[in-house]
């Protein structure tokens, strides 16, 4: 596929790009959903604990995107052998990774935990979802080197069927496991655990056989398993560690963000919770368009069309926008009548207390969708480096406001989610700046 700098194209790469990109999204969002009908200790206990596999998620995801970024600049250069190679050393990287993070959760984490958590209850649920939702990081991140895949060389169509078959699948076992239906035991959050680790099996399953069936893969030369490439693997690493810390940076500052949270008492982390998972839904778009543009821009870079890189950026960050707001202002206007459906019954409490956190998410989306995809952008150039020094610059500015408006002035979580806006403030003018200058156009891989 050559790729143009029209709407059209962008929007038809980043439609199923959107799906398999918000995967985790998705299953958090189940949980979460369930988990509510449950108990607000549940609720609460899973946006703590829901945050942290996220981390441990976007770790996976972030060096698939390493991967992603070489595919795609191999595929604007027609090199197809290289495609494959750099697929399965991407496999062997993620798959090591995954023994790493699995013993890092059973046995690692429930010590580290009691450091940050002071509710008891919230403590226990938290190790009740973690150690059986920790079988599923093999999957995880084996399924994110197929989607990387996919994504590299633009044909991601699949993604959308299989993230359909991931969410449906973790929708039913959710109903089953957490509250003990259609003759399963009622196991409450480690239900939603395992729910989510079966889905990930399924849905990793169905893009297996996909691709023994996809013609389009043949000159990449899939069907024999190749050695593990010390080369290629370092390559794989030196793109990717600042994604990674990109990663870990904005899902970790989110982990402490609900560690200091919690110091507010379980209502005050429900309520975030509720908007947490609200923000999680509605950046779904934005996450589509933030992994095209990384297909876009190293594809564009490869065939030697660096001229076309701002434009499609700037296109792209239109798009996002606009479909952000689209599904945004709906849900943040009138919240109570559209999340009704999800969160509905008899107290509708929880809403109602956080429809001024609602109104500010309106600013917070949109400069959310348009700093993304610039933040993106700058990735596929290979700036990675630069990207990850901005964003350990905006967090620490982020952090340092939340513990001084906290634990300082007892600040309210309303004035605490005005973190985000100061966050995407300074990470856009700094990012979209060096965008504009012609600094990256030397950069090599």
């Amino acid at each position: 596929m050559r790729l143009r700098t029209t709407y059209k194209q962008i929007f038809n790469i980043s439609i199923p790009i959107m799906f398999g990109s918000a995967a985790q999204n998705i299953v958090a969002l189940s949980d979460s959903i369930f988990l509510y009908h449950l108990s607000e200790s549940d609720f609460a206990a899973i946006g703590f604990i829901g945050v942290f596999y996220l981390i441990i998620a976007a770790v996976g995801y972030g060096f698939s995107k390493g991967g992603q970024i070489l595919i795609a600049r191999r595929y604007g250069e027609r090199d197809y052998e290289a495609i494959g190679n750099t697929f399965y050393a991407l496999a062997w990287f993620e798959f090591f990774l995954a023994i790493v993070m699995f013993l890092i959760m059973q046995f690692a984490v429930p010590v580290v935990f009691k450091w940050f958590i002071d509710s008891p209850i919230i403590y226990e649920k938290s190790i009740q979802y973690l150690i059986p939702r920790s079988y599923g990081v093999f999957f995880s991140y084996i399924g994110v080197v197929i989607l990387a895949l996919y994504m590299g060389i633009a044909k991601p169509k699949f993604i959308f069927i299989d993230t359909a078959i991931l969410a449906i699948s973790n929708i039913a076992l959710d109903y089953a496991l957490i509250f003990g239906k259609w003759g399963f035991p009622q196991m409450g959050i480690a239900g939603a655990a395992w729910a989510s680790t079966i889905a990930e099996v399924l849905g990793f399953s169905a893009f297996v056989i996909y691709m023994f069936f996809d013609k389009d893969l043949v000159p990449f030369h899939l069907n024999k398993l190749h050695r593990y490439s010390i080369a290629l693997m370092r390559k794989i690493y030196k793109i990717s560690i600042p994604i990674v810390g990109q990663a870990v940076l904005g899902m970790g500052s989110w982990f402490i963000f609900f560690s200091l949270i919690e110091n507010l008492g379980e209502r005050a982390l429900a309520t975030s919770n509720l908007i947490r998972i609200t923000y999680l839904t509605l950046s779904i778009p934005a996450w589509g368009y933030s992994s095209a543009i990384n297909t876009l821009v190293s594809n564009f870079i490869g065939a030697r069309k660096r001229q076309a890189v701002w434009p499609i950026i700037a296109k792209t960050a239109k798009l996002s926008v606009a479909n952000t707001l689209l599904v945004a202002l709906p849900v943040c206007l009138l919240p109570t009548i559209v999340l009704y459906p999800f969160f509905g019954g008899e107290d509708l409490s929880l809403i109602r207390e956080s429809k001024a956190i609602f109104l500010l998410l309106i600013g917070i989306m949109v400069l959310f969708s348009y700093g993304l995809i610039i933040f993106n952008g700058v990735l596929g150039t290979g700036a990675s480096y630069l990207a990850l020094k901005v964003q350990a610059i905006g967090v620490f500015i982020y952090l340092l406001y939340l513990y001084i408006l906290i634990n300082v002035f007892h600040g309210s979580v309303l004035l605490a989610w005005g973190s985000e806006i100061i966050y995407w403030t300074f990470t856009i003018l700094v990012l979209r700046r060096y965008l504009k200058s012609d600094k990256w156009k030397h950069i090599k891989h």
